[in-house]
């Protein structure tokens, strides 16, 4: 792994225990001198967009694997929400600066062809979903999205929190996204 990488990794880490730790934790952690942190990002500003655009490309490549592993859209969906669920706890610490994983710094943030591709592939599943009938054709896919968003928003909360076990945290996201859109 390169020094840049190993700095963000080592970012991620440390700031989502303590957002306010210093480069020279971080540095540490990467077991580079901060000098060399600096040769990387001129400042913690820097350091976090490489994180955020670090979350965005993880992001979008578990949702295409999480649309890939199937052909049941059912399943698709499912396994994206789970999907978000682990990218939203994996970067708390962008979850806690933005408080929500929003479209709008999907947009800002990913011009790229995976996001595109992710993009489509969620607006594909709930056309299908409404001609099998498990969706009512009147839930708009734009409203299912938000709704989207903000369960895996909730999800994390509720895994930053403790207050929900972690083994069933994604089961009751499911179930609760699920039943929001009308399906049993």
């Amino acid at each position: 792994m390169d020094a840049r990488q190993r700095i963000i990794d080592a970012a991620i880490t440390v700031l989502n225990e303590d957002f306010s730790a210093p480069l020279d934790r971080i540095a540490e952690r990467a077991d580079l001198s901060r000098r060399t942190l600096h040769r990387y990002f001129t400042d913690r500003t820097a350091l976090i967009e490489a994180c955020r655009d670090d979350m965005m490309q993880t992001w979008q490549m578990a949702m295409l694997q999480a649309c890939n592993t199937t052909e049941d859209p059912l399943l698709q969906l499912e396994r994206m929400l789970y999907a978000g669920i682990d990218c939203g706890v994996r970067y708390i610490f962008l979850h806690k600066l933005t408080d929500q994983l929003s479209e709008n710094t999907a947009v800002s943030t990913s011009k790229s062809g995976v996001y595109e591709s992710t993009r489509d592939n969620w607006f594909q599943l709930i056309p299908e979903l409404q001609r099998r009938q498990l969706i009512s054709e009147y839930v708009n896919a734009t409203w299912i999205r938000l709704l989207f968003i903000q369960m895996i928003s909730a999800t994390v909360q509720a895994y930053q929190s403790g207050d929900i076990a972690q083994n069933d945290i994604k089961k009751l996201a499911w179930y609760s996204f699920r039943r929001s859109i009308g399906m049993e």
